[in-house]
């Protein structure tokens, strides 16, 4: 059973920047994609982000390419989003979200993968 606990989150204006963590417990962590979502008000949860186990590999949903950077420290068990040119639209709840993978360099864009999640970090942008 991996526990996943997001924080970093806050009230920003727009342009400016978050790092949100993501620290991982109960599990193996290097057996784990990892992936970020977000969810805004009234809509269904969607795809931000993913990163493979070894970190190689990444991908992100075309509305955050360039602004955002997804890593992660296996030494720390922690998952990390850093968020740039922060944006309205960007507001949400985000999450991550632990996939067990065999292959090292592979991740899924499909929520449905993922089978553990953490409670969500609120991020709100001002304009």
């Amino acid at each position: 059973q991996v526990q996943l606990v997001e924080s970093g989150g806050g009230l920003v204006q727009a342009g400016e920047s978050l790092r949100l963590s993501c620290a991982a417990s109960g599990g193996t962590f290097t057996n784990y994609a990892m992936a970020w979502f977000r969810q805004a008000p009234g809509k269904e949860r969607e795809f931000v982000t993913a990163i493979s186990r070894s970190g190689g590999g990444t991908y992100y949903t075309d509305s955050v390419k360039g602004r955002f950077t997804i890593s992660r420290d296996n030494a720390k068990n922690t998952l990390y989003l850093q968020m740039n040119s922060l944006k309205p639209e960007d507001t949400a709840v985000y999450y991550c979200a632990a996939d067990w993978r065999h292959s090292s360099d592979t991740y899924s864009l499909r929520e449905g993968a993922y089978t553990y999640w953490g409670q969500g970090t609120q991020v709100t942008v001002s304009s």
